[in-house]
């Protein structure tokens, strides 16, 4: 779970500097915010979760 809370906290971080440095405007963001808010209500946030596990453990080798 604190692999999980961690990827959270570095994707928002880079949102915002996207943001704040004008590679990314406010409408981009609001879209991108939404599609992960709705894709944690599919089906495929286990094979994401998954993924994102495996590529963890191969980084962290």
């Amino acid at each position: 779970m604190a692999v999980t809370l961690s990827l959270v906290v570095i994707l928002g971080l880079l949102l915002a500097l996207l943001i704040r440095y004008k590679s990314l405007g406010i409408g981009a963001a609001v879209v991108a915010v939404l599609f992960g808010f709705y894709l944690a209500n599919t089906d495929a946030r286990h094979t994401i979760n998954d993924l994102v596990a495996a590529l963890t453990h191969a980084i962290s080798r």
